[in-house]
C-alpha cells in the first residue's frame, strides 16, 4: 500500500445517533474506492466495520471501526463509531484523533439525541465538521424540513452544498460545483447541467454559500464585492478555512445503502476537509508534537482490542516522526521499552501489511507488551505525553459475581482485560460491602461486558443490585458506662469504663468537671473520622497504657455499627470516668469494656443511618419534563432547579444513590431513548425514619438467616 505524507491524509470520524446508517455510508466509502469487491449490510451482518460476534447478534455498532480508503490521492482514515448512547466513550476516543466530525443523520429522524451528544463531544474537541443528510430514499424523507431542524439546532452555520433532484431519484444538485450529478447503479457519478426545474433554487443556495464563505475571509469578502462572485477554487479556500474555525459546517446528501452521493464526499473530503498537519496540536500533558515526519517519533494508543489467535492490536494515532516495525521506542506512562511489531492499515479485521506509519497517520501494530490504552510512544529522551482521553462518567453500576464457584480469580482476571480494552467501564471491589462492582453508560454497555467476559474469557458471570453504601452517625449525645470483670482462676480480666458519644461537629466543648487531657484524630478507611478525647481526672484509667486499647475497641464497633451493622460516620468519643485493679486490668479488658460502652452510648445517642446522595443531572426533550419530573418525585429527589439547554432541559436534583437502581434504562424507556444524564456523589443525609426501620429490620433479618 502507498505510503501518504501528512498533506494527503484525512482522518474523519463518522459519528451521530444509532440508525442514522453510518456503518452502510463507510461501507459505500470503501467499496465506492474499490476496497471491497460488493456492499456488505449490517442486517446480514457483513459489513467491514461489524465484525465482532457481539455486532452481528444485536445488528449493531458496539466498537468504532478503523477503515481506510484510497480516493484521488489521498488516504482516507475512517473511524465508524457506534450510535448507541451507552457506547458514547467510543465517539469521543474517535474524535480525541479525527481531523473531521461527519455528522451522519436521518433524514426521516432529524436531530436525534446521539446527535446532540456527539456535537457537545466535537465542540469540546474543536474538531472541524461537516453534515450528511443520509436516507434520503426514504418516504418519510423530507430535505427541507431535516435541513431546517439542523440549522435550528447548529445555527445558520451549517450551510447546504447540495439538494435534492427529485423525489426517489438519483441525483443531486451540488450547488458548489453547480452541477448535476446523476449516479448510476454502481455509485459512479455523471456531471449534467442543472435542470430547469431546480435552477432557480440552487442559484439561491449557490449565492447563499458564496456570502456564507466571503463573510468569514476579509479577502473574500473583498473580491466578492470586487467581482460580484467567486470563482470555485476560491470558494473551496474559503470553506476549508471557515472548517478549521469551526466557522462553517457544509451539508452533504447521501443515500448511503445505494452508494448516491458518497464519491462526492469522498471528494469533498479530499479537497477542503483539513489534513492533520493543519489541526491544532493535541493537548498535551508535557512535551509538544507537530506532526512532521523528520521529528523524533510521538504516537498516541487510542485503543487497545484482543482478537483470538492474533493477540492484542493497539491502534496508534501518528503525532510526530515516523513508526517502523523493529522500532524501539518508550512507554511514557512507566518508561518501559516496546519493540514495535508488524504495522498495519486495517478494515475492521482486515489487514494491510505497510512499512511504515508517518506523522499524521492512524493505524495498528500487534503484540505490545507494557502499552495499554491512552498510553504514549515515543523516542526516548523525548518528554511527549500526549493528554488521554476523558471518559464520561459512569451511568450505571451493578454488583457482579461469577457463576460458579471458584471462578473469582478467573472473573477478575477477565474484568481486568475488558477494563484494558474500554477504559470507560470502572470495576470497584468495595470490601465493606463484599462485592465487586462493574460500572459502565448504560445497560447495554454491562451486557456487552458479560458477554466478552463469558466469550472471552470463559467465565460465566451474573448481575443484580449493589448494596449501597451507607453509614452509621449519631445525632445527639449519650453517656454509657460498662464494667468488664471476668474471673477464671489466677488473673482476672477487669476494666470500668465511662464515656461519651456525640457528633464530630465542631471543637469538643468540656461540660462540668470535664478537662482534655489528650486527644487523637483517626481515619477510617472508608472515609470518615473518629474524635478520641482523654478526659480522665484523677488517673482512675492509666490513660498512657491503655488509651490506644481503648480506641482499638471503639475501632471493632466502627467497622460494623451498633445499628445495622454498617460502618460509622464521623463521632466523637470522650472517655470521662472509670477504673482499674493492679492486678486484672490489661489492654484486652479495656478493648472490650470500651467496645461495649460505645455500643451503648451509640444507640442512646439518637443514631441515624446515612445514605450516599448523587447530584444527577438529566437533560430530556421538554415534551418528556412532566413524565420525568413525576418519576424523580417516587424517587425521593429534591429537585434543585430546570434550566434550558438547547433544544432540552436540564433538570438538575439530589437523590438517594439507593434510588437510581437501573435508572439509565427507565430514563430511556420514558423519552424513547431520548433522555440523558448524569450523577455524581454529593454527600451523605440521613434516612427517612420508616426507611431507617426497614433498614434494620433487613439487617436482622439477614443476621438471623
Amino acid at each position: 500500500m502507498t505510503v501518504y505524507d501528512a498533506d494527503h491524509i484525512r482522518n474523519v470520524a463518522l459519528v451521530g445517533h444509532q440508525g442514522s446508517g453510518k456503518t452502510t455510508l463507510a461501507e459505500a466509502m470503501l467499496f465506492s474506492a474499490g476496497a471491497i469487491p460488493r456492499m456488505g449490510t449490517v442486517e446480514e451482518g457483513s459489513t467491514a466495520s461489524d465484525f465482532h460476534d457481539s455486532e452481528r447478534e444485536r445488528t449493531m455498532s458496539v466498537f468504532t471501526s478503523l477503515l481506510h480508503a484510497e480516493w484521488e490521492g489521498h488516504k482516507i482514515n475512517v473511524l465508524d463509531t457506534p450510535g448507541y448512547l451507552d457506547f458514547s466513550a467510543e465517539t469521543i476516543t474517535a474524535l480525541k484523533v479525527a481531523d473531521t466530525a461527519v455528522f451522519v443523520i436521518d433524514a426521516a429522524e432529524g436531530v436525534q439525541v446521539g446527535t446532540e451528544l456527539a456535537w457537545t463531544y466535537a465542540r469540546n474537541t474543536e474538531t472541524p465538521a461537516l453534515f450528511v443528510l443520509n436516507k434520503l430514499d426514504t418516504a418519510a424523507a423530507d430535505f427541507a424540513t431535516t435541513l431546517d431542524k439542523v440549522r435550528d439546532r447548529f445555527g445558520r452555520a451549517a450551510i447546504p452544498m447540495q439538494l435534492p433532484g427529485g423525489s426517489g431519484t438519483r441525483t443531486i444538485i451540488d450547488v458548489l460545483l453547480m452541477k448535476q450529478i446523476r449516479f448510476d447503479d454502481k455509485g459512479q457519478a455523471h456531471f449534467e447541467p442543472i435542470a430547469d426545474d431546480f435552477k432557480e433554487r440552487a442559484d439561491a443556495l449557490h449565492n447563499e454559500l458564496v456570502e456564507s464563505i466571503a463573510e468569514n475571509d476579509e479577502g473574500l469578502m473583498d473580491l466578492y464585492f470586487e467581482k460580484g462572485e467567486l470563482t470555485e477554487d476560491e470558494m473551496r479556500k474559503g470553506l476549508h478555512q471557515a472548517m478549521l474555525n469551526r466557522e462553517l459546517f457544509p451539508v452533504f446528501l447521501t443515500v448511503a445503502n445505494e452508494n448516491v452521493g458518497v464519491s462526492r464526499l469522498m471528494s469533498f473530503i479530499d479537497n477542503v476537509c483539513p489534513s492533520p498537519a493543519e489541526m491544532p496540536p493535541p493537548h498535551m500533558d508535557a512535551g509538544s508534537v507537530s506532526v512532521d515526519a523528520q521529528a523524533a517519533p510521538v504516537a498516541f494508543v487510542f485503543r487497545t482490542m484482543a482478537e483470538e489467535h492474533v493477540g492484542e492490536y493497539s491502534y496508534l494515532k501518528v503525532y510526530d516522526g515516523m513508526l517502523t516495525q523493529g522500532q524501539d521506542l518508550e512507554n511514557a506512562s512507566d518508561s518501559s521499552m516496546e519493540r514495535l511489531g508488524a504495522l498495519y492499515a486495517v478494515n475492521g479485521k482486515d489487514r494491510d501489511p505497510v512499512p511504515q506509519l508517518v506523522a499524521g497517520d492512524v493505524g495498528v501494530t500487534v503484540k505490545l507488551k507494557h502499552t495499554s490504552t491512552g498510553d504514549t510512544l515515543r523516542q526516548r529522551g523525548s518528554s511527549a505525553v500526549v493528554t488521554p482521553v476523558e471518559y464520561p462518567e459512569p451511568r450505571m453500576r451493578l454488583a457482579i459475581h461469577a457463576v460458579h464457584q471458584g471462578e473469582e480469580d478467573k472473573m477478575a482476571q477477565g474484568l481486568a482485560q475488558i477494563v484494558k480494552e474500554d477504559p470507560s467501564l470502572v470495576v470497584e471491589h468495595d470490601a465493606h460491602l463484599g462485592q465487586v462492582t462493574v460500572a459502565g453508560q448504560g445497560e447495554m454497555h454491562l451486557d456487552i461486558a458479560k458477554y466478552r467476559l463469558a466469550h472471552r474469557a470463559g467465565v460465566e458471570v451474573a448481575f443484580e443490585r449493589p448494596k449501597v453504601s451507607y453509614r452509621e452517625t449519631v445525632r445527639g449525645r449519650a453517656e454509657a458506662r460498662y464494667r468488664h470483670k471476668k474471673q477464671t482462676g489466677g488473673a482476672g480480666q477487669f476494666a470500668d469504663i465511662s464515656l461519651l458519644v456525640e457528633p464530630l461537629d465542631g471543637e469538643f466543648q468540656p461540660e462540668g468537671q470535664m478537662k482534655v487531657r489528650g486527644e487523637h484524630t483517626a481515619e477510617t478507611d472508608w472515609g470518615s473520622k473518629v474524635h478520641f478525647v482523654d478526659a480522665i481526672v484523677g488517673g482512675v484509667i492509666d490513660m498512657q497504657r491503655f488509651f490506644g486499647a481503648i480506641q482499638k475497641g471503639v475501632a471493632d464497633m466502627l467497622r460494623q455499627g451498633p445499628v445495622a451493622g454498617y460502618p460509622v460516620g464521623d463521632v466523637r468519643v470522650v472517655v470521662f470516668d472509670g477504673g482499674m485493679h493492679s492486678v486484672d486490668s490489661n489492654e484486652n479488658a479495656f478493648k472490650t469494656a470500651a467496645k461495649m460502652a460505645f455500643r451503648d452510648g451509640f444507640r442512646d445517642a439518637r443514631p441515624a443511618i446515612l445514605e450516599p446522595i448523587v447530584e444527577l443531572e438529566v437533560l430530556v426533550p421538554e415534551a418528556y419534563m412532566g413524565d420525568v419530573l413525576g418519576d424523580l418525585n417516587t424517587r425521593r429527589a429534591r429537585i434543585q432547579g430546570m434550566v434550558a439547554e438547547g433544544p432540552f432541559q436540564k433538570i438538575v436534583a439530589q437523590v438517594p444513590e439507593a434510588e437510581l437502581y437501573r435508572y439509565s434504562t427507565s430514563l430511556r424507556s420514558m423519552t424513547q431513548g431520548r433522555g440523558l444524564h448524569r450523577a455524581r456523589f454529593s454527600h451523605y443525609d440521613p434516612v427517612p425514619r420508616d426507611v431507617q426501620d426497614q433498614l434494620v429490620s433487613g439487617r436482622m433479618a439477614d443476621a438471623a438467616a
